[in-house]
C-alpha cells in the first residue's frame, strides 16, 4: 500500500472503564460488582463498570433506564478531584517516552513515538511499557491501539479492549479496513451507521466501493472525511497543545424546578460556580450559553456573544436570566447548565513542531 502521508508512529491509550475502575479500586467492596459512577435518583450515568455493562448499562444513560437494565445497579457519587489526580500520573508516565500528547479526557491520550525520549524502535513496546507503568502505579488497567494515524490507533485501542493493545500494521492496514464493519469506523456514529446500512454499506469494502462524489451527496461534508479513512488517510498531527475552546457547569435536579425563584437560585449558583472556575485558569469569553432540559428529556439552548469579555459573576447571572426569558416553554426542568465558549485561550498563538520523520521501515511497529 502506498501512503500519500507522513507514515508515524502513534499510540492511542484509552483507560478502561476510568471512573468506575478508579471507584472499584479505591473500594474493595465495589470491585467485581456492576456500578455506576453519577446518576443516582434523578441523573444520568456518567461512567460505568464492565460488569455493569455487560447488562447495557452506558454512560449518558438515565439512572432510571440504567437501574432497569441492571436491578442490582450500584450509584457512586462521582470524585472528579480524585479522577484528575490519577490522569495527572499518567500524564507523567506518557511524558517519559514523548512530549507529543495529545490529551483527548481525563482518561485517553494520542502520543506520537515516531521519535521518542528512550530511543525505542518498537511503538508496541512503548504501548506496553507504558501500560505496565499504568498498571504498576496507578493499579488500573489501560488499552492501546498503535498504527501510523490518529484514526487508525483510536479504532485499534478498542479491539482487544479491556487490558489490551492492538496494532494496525502499515503493511496491514487495508485488509484490516475493508473487513472492518462500519459501526466500528471512528466518526460514524449510530445515526450514520443506520443510514449505512439503507444504503448496503456494511464493512470497509462496500464503503469503499463509494466515490467521493456519491459519499459527499450522500454525508455532505462528512462523506470525504469517510473517502478517505475508509483508505487509511488522515493527516491529523498530535498536537500536544489543545486549545480550550469552552467551559461548562451544568445540574441536574432531584426535583423538577417550575418555581422562578429556585431557578433564580439555581442560576445563582451556576454562575458562582462559572466564574470560579475560569478566574481559576485566568479564563475569559465572549458568549454564554443557557442550556434547559425538561422534565420529558427534551433539550433547548440559547446562546449570547458579546463584542468584550464578559468578567463578573453578576454577568453571567444577569445574562443567564435574559437568556431564561427566551426559553420556548413554561415546562417542568430537570437540568440547567452554563457554558462559556470563544474564549481568550482561542486567541493564544500555540507553537507547534513540524516533524521531519525518517522512516526507515515497518517492522518496528
Amino acid at each position: 500500500m502506498d501512503f500519500p502521508f507522513p507514515i508515524r508512529k502513534i499510540i492511542h491509550v484509552d483507560m478502561d472503564a476510568f471512573y468506575a475502575s478508579v471507584e472499584q479500586h479505591d473500594n474493595p467492596a465495589l470491585r467485581g460488582k456492576a456500578i455506576a459512577v453519577g446518576g443516582g435518583h434523578r441523573g444520568v450515568v456518567s461512567a460505568a463498570s464492565y460488569e455493569a455493562r455487560k447488562f447495557g448499562v452506558r454512560s449518558a444513560m438515565p439512572s432510571k433506564t440504567a437501574k432497569e437494565k441492571c436491578p442490582h445497579l450500584i450509584f457512586v457519587p462521582p470524585r472528579f478531584a480524585r479522577y484528575k489526580e490519577i490522569s495527572r500520573k499518567i500524564r507523567e508516565i506518557f511524558h517519559e517516552y514523548t512530549d507529543l500528547v495529545e490529551p483527548l479526557s481525563l482518561d485517553e491520550a494520542y502520543l506520537d513515538v515516531t521519535e521518542n525520549k528512550k530511543n525505542i524502535e518498537s511503538a508496541n513496546q512503548i504501548a506496553r511499557e507504558i501500560r505496565q507503568k499504568i498498571f504498576e502505579q496507578t493499579g488500573l488497567t489501560a488499552s492501546a491501539g498503535i498504527s501510523v494515524n490518529k484514526f487508525l490507533a483510536k479504532v485499534a485501542s478498542d479491539i482487544n479492549k479491556p487490558n489490551g493493545q492492538k496494532t494496525i500494521h502499515p503493511d496491514r492496514i487495508e485488509d484490516f479496513l475493508e473487513e472492518l464493519p462500519v459501526e466500528k469506523f471512528y466518526g460514524v456514529g449510530k445515526v450514520t451507521a443506520n443510514k449505512m446500512f439503507t444504503l448496503g454499506i456494511f464493512k470497509g469494502s462496500d464503503l469503499k466501493k463509494k466515490s467521493l462524489d456519491e459519499l459527499v451527496k450522500l454525508f455532505g461534508k462528512s462523506g470525504a472525511y469517510y473517502y478517505n479513512v475508509v483508505r487509511g488517510i488522515h493527516t491529523s498531527e498530535v498536537k500536544p497543545h489543545r486549545i480550550q475552546k469552552s467551559v461548562a457547569v451544568e445540574r441536574t435536579f432531584f426535583e423538577d424546578l417550575l418555581d422562578e425563584q429556585q431557578i433564580d437560585e439555581k442560576l445563582n449558583s451556576l454562575s458562582a460556580e462559572l466564574h470560579q472556575r475560569l478566574q481559576k485558569n485566568n479564563i475569559l469569553g465572549r458568549s454564554l450559553t443557557l442550556k434547559i432540559k425538561y422534565k420529558d428529556f427534551s433539550l433547548f439552548t440559547r446562546s449570547i456573544t458579546k463584542e468584550k469579555y464578559f468578567s463578573s459573576e453578576e454577568e453571567y447571572f444577569k445574562t443567564s436570566k435574559e437568556l431564561w426569558k427566551l426559553r420556548p416553554f413554561d415546562k417542568p426542568v430537570r437540568l440547567l447548565g452554563l457554558s462559556l465558549s470563544h474564549l481568550n485561550t482561542e486567541e493564544k498563538k500555540q507553537v507547534s513542531v513540524q516533524l521531519k520523520i525518517p522512516f526507515k521501515e515497518f517492522e518496528s511497529y
